[in-house]
C-alpha cells in the first residue's frame, strides 16, 4: 500500500530570546509534508500556521484536514509545532513545576509570543530556502502570527491566506472581550433554541455540583464555573452536538454524575495537552504599557446574564479566569507566574502599522460572519488597513471552515491572492 503522505522531520535549534542569540536555546521540530507522487520536485513551500495559542500541527494521517490535501496538489507542506508544543521543547505542567520561581517561569513564556515564532520561521526558512520567500497559512491565532510576519519580515513571504484570524492590531484584550461575550451569549441560547432541554439539563447539572463536592478522575473539583466552560466548544461545526451530546449522558439512571460524562469533563477543561492556550490566551493582545489585568473576568461584572444564578444559566466561551490556575491541575504550576504576565506592562509590539498599510505581500483572508472567536467586525477593520488584502466573508462554515471545507477555503484563498477570483 503507498503512503498517503511523503514526509521527512527537522529539528532545528534556535535562541529561546531572539534578541540574546548567544543565551539559551530551545528546540523547534517542523514536518515537512508532500505528495509521494511529487516528493522529488522543486515545490513552492507553504508554511501552516497553527492555531491557538498553543496548539501544535495537524499529525499527517487518513483523517488530515482537507485543506492539507488540497495544498499538496501545488506545494510542499510544512507543519510547523510552534514553540512550547508538540515536539518543540514542549511547555507542560511538569516543565512548568520545575522553574525556581514564578519570575523566572513568566520571564521564560514571555519568550513564547507571535514575535518570537516569527523569528523561529525565519530561521527555518533561511536554512530550507535560502532567500526564497515562502507561502503561509495561518488558521486562527495563525493569522495573528501572519500579521507579525509581515509586520517583522514581509521580505520572507510570497504570499499569505489567513482563516477565521484577522486580529485588531490596536484592540486591547478589554476590547476583545467587550465583543466576546455578546456573541458567546447568543451561540449559547442558539444552543439552547436548538436543544431545548440542555437548558434544565445543565441547570441541574450545576445545582448538583454547587450542592455536593464532587470529584473529577484525577481529583479535581468540578464546580458550576468549571462546567460552563464547556461553552469553548460552540465555535465549531460540530459545537452544538459535541455539547448537547455529552449533556445527553450526564446523569446516570439513578440521577448521579456518570462515568463517562466526569471523564470527558476532566479531558475537555484539563488543558492538559496545551496549558499554553490558557496561559498565554490574554498576553497575545499585550502591547504598549497597559496590563491586560485578567480582562475577560473583569469583563464578566458587565455582562449580568453571565451571573451563576442568572435564568437560563449560560456557558462560558475563549475566556480565562484567575480561579483555573488554582483549581485545574494542568494549570496549576502556573498560577504565580500567569498573574505576573497579566500585570506585565511592557510588552513590545506585534504590529507594525506603517508598514501593514504599505503591504506588499498578497493577504487573502476568510472572515466567518458569526465566528464566536474572532469577530468578524474587528476583523474587516483590519482587514482594511492593510495593503494587498482581499477578504471573503461567508457564514457557510464555523470558526473550522478551513478544515470542515475540503479543500474548498484554501483553493478561493489561493485564487483571492492570485488575482483569480
Amino acid at each position: 500500500m503507498n503512503p498517503a503522505y511523503a514526509t521527512v522531520d527537522h529539528l532545528f535549534t534556535v535562541p529561546l530570546d531572539h534578541q540574546a542569540p548567544d543565551g539559551p536555546t530551545i528546540e523547534v521540530f517542523a514536518r515537512e509534508v508532500a505528495d509521494p507522487a511529487r516528493a522529488g520536485e522543486e515545490l513552492p513551500w507553504l508554511l501552516y500556521l497553527q492555531g491557538g495559542p498553543g496548539g501544535k500541527s495537524p499529525r499527517p494521517s487518513a483523517g488530515s484536514p482537507g485543506w492539507l490535501a488540497q495544498a499538496l496538489t501545488t506545494h510542499r507542506v510544512l507543519l510547523l509545532d510552534q514553540r512550547g508544543t508538540g515536539r518543540s521543547t514542549p511547555i507542560t505542567a511538569r516543565s512548568a513545576a520545575r522553574f525556581a520561581s514564578p519570575d523566572g517561569l513568566a520571564g521564560y513564556l514571555s519568550h513564547f509570543r507571535a514575535d518570537a515564532i516569527v523569528a523561529d520561521a525565519e530561521l527555518i526558512r533561511r536554512e530550507l530556502c535560502g532567500d526564497a520567500p515562502w507561502e503561509t497559512l495561518g488558521q486562527s491565532y495563525g493569522g495573528f502570527i501572519t500579521l507579525t510576519y509581515l509586520s517583522q519580515a514581509p521580505e520572507g513571504l510570497k504570499a499569505c491566506y489567513v482563516t477565521g484570524g484577522l486580529p485588531g492590531v490596536t484592540a486591547t484584550a478589554d476590547d476583545v472581550y467587550a465583543h466576546t461575550y455578546p456573541r458567546v451569549r447568543d451561540r449559547v441560547l442558539d444552543l439552547y433554541a436548538r436543544y431545548p432541554e440542555d437548558a434544565p439539563r445543565l441547570r441541574k447539572i450545576a445545582d448538583l455540583l454547587a450542592a455536593d463536592d464532587v470529584r473529577l478522575p484525577n481529583g479535581d473539583r468540578l464546580t458550576p464555573h468549571r462546567l460552563r466552560t464547556l461553552g469553548l466548544a460552540l465555535g465549531m461545526g460540530d459545537g452544538f452536538e459535541r455539547v448537547h451530546w455529552l449533556l445527553d449522558e450526564a446523569l446516570d439512571t439513578d440521577g448521579e454524575l456518570s462515568d463517562t460524562f466526569l471523564h470527558q469533563v476532566m479531558t475537555l477543561t484539563g488543558f492538559t495537552d496545551n496549558p499554553l492556550f490558557a496561559v498565554m490566551q490574554e498576553s497575545l493582545y499585550g502591547q504598549g504599557d497597559g496590563p491586560t489585568g485578567w480582562a475577560a473576568s473583569r469583563a464578566l461584572a458587565d455582562f449580568p446574564e453571565f451571573a451563576e444564578d442568572a435564568d437560563p444559566l449560560l456557558l462560558t466561551g475563549e475566556m480565562m479566569y484567575p480561579w483555573m490556575f488554582r483549581e485545574i491541575a494542568g494549570l496549576r504550576p502556573f498560577a504565580d507566574a500567569a498573574d505576573l504576565l497579566a500585570a506585565r506592562t511592557d510588552w513590545p509590539p506585534l504590529y507594525d502599522l506603517e508598514r501593514l498599510a504599505a503591504n506588499e505581500v498578497p493577504l487573502a483572508a476568510i472572515v466567518y460572519h458569526d465566528d464566536m472567536y474572532v469577530d468578524a467586525g474587528i476583523s474587516l477593520a483590519t482587514a482594511r488597513r492593510i495593503g494587498a488584502s482581499r477578504v471573503w466573508v461567508t457564514n457557510e462554515w464555523e470558526h473550522d471552515g478551513v478544515a470542515a471545507s475540503s479543500g474548498r477555503v484554501l483553493a478561493r484563498l489561493m485564487d483571492l491572492a492570485a488575482g483569480r477570483a
